[in-house]
């Protein structure tokens, strides 16, 4: 599952970012036990990985079995905020194999990386565009 988050826009990027990537999982599988009780979590949270996050993009890929899928996408809708941070997560693609899901996830993570080197023109800083050579080169390993 491929999924956008949309952060709200604020000042210490980098910390929100980090705070982002770190409790990702936490965040899902609270949203999880709080609308599907004990039971739900306990069904879904041995198949629920949180396989990638792109710092600068903000994609997110989540790898969740079949059975789960829509109860892990109703969670993800329900989630606000994580930390003090508001978010909202965004379904790109629900795919079958991990192959599906990194070309969607590749493509999307490329055009929104196309948007940010427009907006920020001339001031992109070589640090961030090796860290996001380094995200697609993570997106391209994802095992089969």
């Amino acid at each position: 599952m491929p999924i956008d988050l949309i952060s709200g826009a604020g000042s210490l990027q980098e910390r929100k970012h980090t705070v982002i990537m770190v409790h990702s999982r936490t965040v899902i599988r609270d949203s999880i036990q709080l609308n599907f009780g004990q039971f739900g979590l306990a069904a879904s949270l041995g198949a629920l990985q949180v396989k990638y996050v792109n710092p600068v993009t903000k994609l997110c890929i989540i790898r969740v079995s079949r059975d789960d899928h829509q109860k892990v996408w109703t969670a993800i809708t329900m989630v606000r905020s994580i930390g003090k941070i508001p978010v909202s997560f965004n379904l790109l693609d629900v795919s079958g194999s991990i192959r599906a899901c990194r070309t969607a996830a590749l493509e999307c993570d490329k055009a929104k990386f196309e948007q940010y080197k427009l907006a920020a023109g001339d001031c992109i800083m070589p640090e961030i565009i090796l860290s996001v050579q380094n995200c697609f080169d993570k997106i391209r390993g994802l095992e089969s």
